[in-house]
């Protein structure tokens, strides 16, 4: 027997817009803030779920398009719902809506059956949902993971070669010290040298030179 979508909610939830607003969740797809991720994958324990409009609206919409001809569980359901504000207990309550679902033909073998269609019906929804979910798990934080382990493996062979590079560089500075010394040390070498060569040209020159002069002054 058809039944609309709104009448399926309603035999399975009081409608409060302001309440389904705020539990509305993001559902898998929706922006998920990463900018808590650290390399050791740790994150803050998630609340209680809590029964949710978006995907009660999925599951309602699956139950819709799954309703079975005739009278079925969805149609006993209804009558259930509407003998809840009559003064009678559970029991009661249940037999009297079977009186109403017996007289067109219903049996409570084919009424278990139809819920037991239903209960198929939304495990097929959830599977789908677990599928959705390991997608967006393996693209939302599977590869964001990946890349942090990729990210920290190049920081680390960066850090060697950083170490590498420190290395080489006390090296060569200590060769700069060394060849510092050395030229230090050649300079004043090399200074000397020039010095005592000025020194032997002039005592030289200065011995020619004073012969030179007594050459001239003597020998006429």
């Amino acid at each position: 027997m058809p039944i609309d979508f709104k009448s399926i909610k309603s035999l399975f939830i009081v409608e409060d817009e302001n309440a389904a607003t705020k539990n509305e969740q993001p559902a898998p797809g929706s922006p998920v803030d990463s900018s808590s991720a650290k390399i050791n994958f740790d994150a803050p324990p998630a609340r209680p779920g809590e029964a949710n409009a978006k995907f009660m609206e999925v599951l309602f919409g699956a139950m819709e398009k799954s309703n079975l001809p005739g009278l079925d569980y969805l149609e006993y359901r209804q009558s259930l719902k509407s003998l809840e504000k009559m003064p009678m207990d559970e029991q009661v309550r249940y037999q009297s809506a079977f009186a109403m679902a017996q007289a067109m033909g219903a049996t409570p073998q084919k009424l278990v059956e139809s819920a037991g269609h239903y209960v198929n019906v939304l495990k097929e929804e959830e599977a789908k949902f677990q599928e959705a979910l390991r997608s967006q798990t393996t693209e939302r934080i599977g590869n964001r993971q990946e890349m942090i382990k990729n990210l920290d493996t190049t920081i680390r062979q960066k850090a060697e070669q950083i170490k590498k590079l420190t290395q080489e560089m006390e090296q060569h500075r200590a060769e700069m010290e060394k060849l510092e010394i050395e030229i230090k040390e050649a300079t004043t070498k090399v200074e000397m040298t020039k010095n005592d060569f000025v020194a032997s040209y002039q005592a030289l020159v200065a011995q020619i030179s004073a012969d030179m002069e007594n050459m001239r002054k003597f020998l006429k």
